[in-house]
């Protein structure tokens, strides 16, 4: 059995956040037993890998579809099945790829999302499986398709990847392009979030800042509990007054936001840099969808 690995260690295979050299191959790690645990942590990762693929992608589809009039034949379920494959396959590449693992497992980990819906589409064409046993029938294969890969090349040892600089400019700005990802489809139809959404804007830093204890600076609890009173009496607001008005209020609201998460950016307190950055991007692109739809509404 070939044991050249495709599973790198994950402390010493993954680039720092710090400067990255650009004409070098990533370091190579030593090789460590694999153990059970760390397999399980592996899969874990595909698992979530491929879940963001599905998220991030499946909007694309859907937005792209539409205007070309591919809604119906994007609806069915062989073609959706397919569809969800690549959704997940690209999402793990990106991610096996970036923990500077081989090809030859990328293209074995892509064909475990695939096999399964390929030797189920027969049956579904012959009317044996309906849509909704196709998906299942597919998820419930892939499980093991994706152990088998995984078990195969446990031991494998980082490949050399050379980063061009573009590269890792837009892996540092990972946090915006999810962001920016997350509202694609919002942009073909704009609409505006209800006013109760805004609770969500300073209840994520208050639960953030208690599970990583980061509330007991001076000043900063009372700062988060000061933005919970200012957000929750914009919501109350925008509730009673409803109709246009509402909607400027909620619009207004998340584009604050936006500007309490590059403040805290810059400080680097309570939430992580990263989370601060996706959500101030998140935030003023929301706000901007928003108000484009009352703008084009008219009324």
């Amino acid at each position: 059995m070939n044991t050249t690995p495709m599973y790198a260690p994950t402390t010493a295979s993954v680039p720092s956040p710090g400067p990255l050299r650009t004409d070098q191959p990533a370091p190579t790690a030593v090789p460590t037993t694999g153990g059970r645990r760390r397999l399980l942590w592996h899969l874990g990762e595909m698992a979530l890998a491929m879940i963001a693929g599905m998220v991030l992608l499946g909007p694309l589809w859907e937005t792209a579809g539409r205007p070309l009039g591919l809604g119906g034949v994007l609806g069915r379920a062989d073609v959706a099945a397919l569809v969800m494959a690549t959704n997940m396959t690209v999402g793990m590449t990106v991610w096996m790829r970036y923990r500077a693992h081989h090809w030859r497992g990328v293209v074995e980990m892509g064909a475990a999302m695939y096999v399964p819906f390929l030797l189920l589409l027969v049956p579904f064409w012959t009317g044996v499986l309906g849509g909704d046993a196709l998906m299942l029938g597919g998820h419930l294969l892939m499980v093991p398709a994706m152990v088998l890969v995984a078990v195969r090349h446990r031991h494998e040892t980082p490949a050399v990847i050379r980063r061009r600089p573009a590269v890792v400019a837009l892996a540092r700005r990972w946090p915006t392009g999810l962001a920016v990802l997350m509202t694609v489809d919002m942009w073909v139809d704009p609409f505006v979030l209800s006013p109760w959404t805004m609770l969500v804007l300073p209840g994520g830093y208050l639960l953030i800042g208690v599970v990583r204890r980061s509330l007991r600076g001076p000043g900063v609890l009372a700062t988060q509990l000061v933005g919970l009173v200012v957000w929750v009496a914009l919501t109350l607001v925008a509730v009673a007054a409803g109709g246009r008005t509402a909607a400027w209020l909620v619009a207004f609201g998340w584009l604050a936001h936006a500007g309490w998460d590059l403040a805290h950016h810059r400080t680097g307190r309570v939430v992580p840099r990263g989370y601060a950055e996706w959500c101030g991007v998140l935030d003023a692109a929301l706000a901007a969808v928003m108000i484009l739809a009352i703008l084009s509404s008219g009324d």
